[in-house]
């Protein structure tokens, strides 16, 4: 039995409830993926830490959406794949790149390409990506330190998309619109 422990404001536990009332403040709502969370105040912290970390490299909206979203669709996240349209929607990704990545077809730039293939090396890989992979990376435009960041968002991503996977959490009524499954 899967049914994990959804919580609000009101049932979760102590530790979790002022990460909720950030969720809160910074969704407009509390996301299905986080009322999950709460049941280890832990886990909650370390996801909204990790995230808030990601946020601040040096990847523009672009660059972010294509690490997130590269991470859930080899995953699968059913949850995390809706959630990511919706929040590269409110980044203003274009719709050229959100769709690639959905269909896991070419991206509009060799240098967002670059990204995705560096990334589904590094997670593919476990980390062990080749010298002619970590090459392409550099020539594309990348750094030491991009390498590092994309380690930071498969951290992030890891935590989201087991949770979704082993807590089956429901699609939130305002991602339903960008449901996706592997094509």
């Amino acid at each position: 039995m899967k049914t994990f422990p959804s919580h609000d404001l009101e049932t979760a536990p102590e530790a979790s409830k002022p990460l909720l009332e950030n969720s809160q403040k910074a969704f407009g709502r509390l996301p299905g993926l986080h009322k999950v969370m709460s049941e280890s105040p832990q886990v909650l912290e370390g996801y909204q830490v990790l995230h808030k970390l990601f946020t601040e490299t040096a990847f523009d909206a672009d660059e972010m959406t294509v690490v997130w979203q590269t991470i859930n669709v080899e995953h699968e996240c059913h949850y995390c794949v809706p959630a990511h349209t919706g929040i590269a929607k409110r980044m203003k990704v274009s719709d050229d790149i959100i769709n690639a990545l959905r269909d896991e077809t070419p991206l509009p730039s060799p240098k967002l390409e670059a990204l995705r293939a560096f990334t589904l090396a590094m997670l593919r890989g476990r980390g062990n990506v080749t010298d002619a992979e970590m090459a392409a990376f550099f020539e594309a435009g990348y750094s030491h330190q991009a390498v590092l960041d994309v380690i930071l968002g498969l951290a992030q991503k890891v935590m989201s998309n087991y949770i979704n996977h082993v807590a089956e959490t429901p699609l939130d009524e305002p991602v339903k619109p960008f449901a996706w499954t592997r094509k």
